[in-house]
C-alpha cells in the first residue's frame, strides 16, 4: 500500500466523493466521519477548540484505489498527530478503512512515520475511538512490531438502546417505575398541549436552530461552551448536515413556543442523540422526557435498530434503557 499526505484545504475538499465512498465500507460508520462534518470542523478548528494546526491527512492506495484514510492534523505546539474532530464536538472518531484493510493501512501509517522520521512527529494521540473498532488492536500490533509504546485509556461511557419492533415491546423492557413515568409524562404533556414535530423545511431550520441555541444558553454550563466561534461552527456544520439529510431537529412546542429541542443524527438504522435544549418554563411538564419519548417512538416506527445516546452518563439515559459501551483514547509513541 502506498501512502500519500494531504496538507492543503483545497485537496481535502476535492476528496469528498472518494471519502464518502470509503466511509460506506469502513469499520466505523458514524456521522462525525462524514467529509462534510470534518471539513466544516477544520474550517473553524472545532469551533475554536484549537488555536491552530496543520493538516496531515494520510491516504493509503493500492493500484490507484483508495483503501484507507487517516484524517489527522498536527495541533499548534504539539508533536502528536490527532484525528480531525478531536476532542469535544465529535463523540466517535476513527480511521476510514474496510475491515480487511485496517491492519495493513495502520502498519503502513506507522512505518511511514518510523522509516521516514517525519519531522516534528513523536506519535499519535487518538481520542474517542470506539472500543469495538479494530483500530486500537491494529495500532497495538503495529506499535509492538516497530518497538513503539502503546497506551490505552477508557473515556466516557456511551449508552445505547437496542430498539425492538414496536413501542410497547420497548416499554416492556424498562423498569416498571420508569415505564409508568414515561407513559404518564407523555400523556400529561399531550393533555397540556405539548406537540411534537420534526423540522422539515430548510428555510425554517436556521430559525429553529437559533431558538434552540437561545435555550441552550439558559444553561450556565452550555452557555460557557457556546462561544461565538462555537456557535458559528454549529450554524455552519449543522445546516450543511441538515441539507444533506442526515441531521434531524426534533422540537416540542406549546402554542408556538419552544419547550424542548433535540438535534439527532439519522443514518442507516441508527439515531444518534447529539444535543438538547430544555426550556425551564416547561419544567413542570417534563418537556425533555416527553420529547425524548416521542423521538424514540418515531425511531421505532421508522424501523431504527438502535438509539445511541453517545458520550455521558446522565441518569436519564439509563432510565430510557441505555446500556454502556466504551470509547478509548489511544496513544502510540515512537521510541
Amino acid at each position: 500500500m502506498e501512502l500519500d499526505w494531504i496538507h492543503q484545504r483545497t485537496a481535502f475538499h476535492a476528496l469528498r466523493e472518494e471519502w464518502e465512498d470509503l466511509l460506506e465500507r469502513s469499520v466505523t460508520r458514524v456521522p462525525f466521519l462524514h467529509h462534510t462534518f470534518l471539513s466544516q470542523w477544520w474550517d473553524t478548528l472545532g469551533g475554536g477548540e484549537w488555536a491552530g494546526g496543520e493538516l496531515w491527512i494520510a491516504l493509503g492506495r493500492e493500484k490507484g484505489n483508495l483503501r484507507g484514510i487517516a484524517p489527522l492534523f498536527m495541533p499548534q505546539g504539539s508533536s502528536e498527530g490527532m484525528l480531525l474532530g478531536s476532542v469535544e464536538i465529535s463523540d466517535y472518531l476513527d480511521i476510514l478503512a474496510a475491515p480487511e484493510d485496517v491492519d495493513t493501512f495502520v502498519r503502513c501509517l506507522l512505518e511511514e512515520l518510523e522509516e521516514n522520521r517525519v519531522e516534528g512527529w513523536s506519535g499519535l494521540n487518538l481520542y474517542n475511538l470506539p472500543a469495538a473498532s479494530p483500530t486500537p488492536g491494529a495500532l497495538k500490533r503495529a506499535a509492538e512490531q516497530l518497538g513503539w509504546q502503546y497506551y490505552e485509556e477508557g473515556l466516557a461511557p456511551c449508552p445505547g438502546v437496542a430498539l425492538p419492533a414496536d413501542w410497547e415491546t420497548y416499554l416492556a423492557g424498562l423498569d416498571k417505575k420508569q415505564r409508568h413515568e414515561i407513559r404518564r409524562k407523555i400523556r400529561r404533556g399531550e393533555e397540556k398541549g405539548l406537540r411534537f414535530r420534526l423540522a422539515e423545511d430548510v428555510d425554517e431550520f436556521p430559525h429553529l436552530l437559533e431558538s434552540m441555541l437561545d435555550l441552550m444558553k439558559r444553561d450556565e454550563r452550555k452557555e460557557a461552551f457556546l462561544t461565538d466561534a462555537m456557535q458559528k461552527h454549529f450554524r455552519q456544520s449543522l445546516l450543511a448536515a441538515f441539507k444533506e439529510g442526515w441531521l434531524q431537529l426534533a422540537v416540542l412546542e406549546k402554542e408556538g413556543n419552544l419547550a424542548a429541542a433535540y438535534l439527532n443524527f439519522d443514518e442507516h438504522d441508527t439515531l444518534w442523540v447529539y444535543n438538547s435544549a430544555l426550556n425551564p418554563d416547561y419544567g413542570a411538564l417534563s418537556a425533555g422526557w416527553v420529547l425524548l419519548g416521542n423521538i424514540i417512538q418515531w425511531a421505532i416506527e421508522h424501523r431504527k435498530k438502535e438509539l445511541d445516546f453517545m458520550r455521558g452518563d446522565e441518569r436519564y439515559k439509563y432510565r430510557f434503557g441505555g446500556v454502556d459501551r466504551a470509547i478509548l483514547q489511544v496513544r502510540v509513541e515512537r521510541s
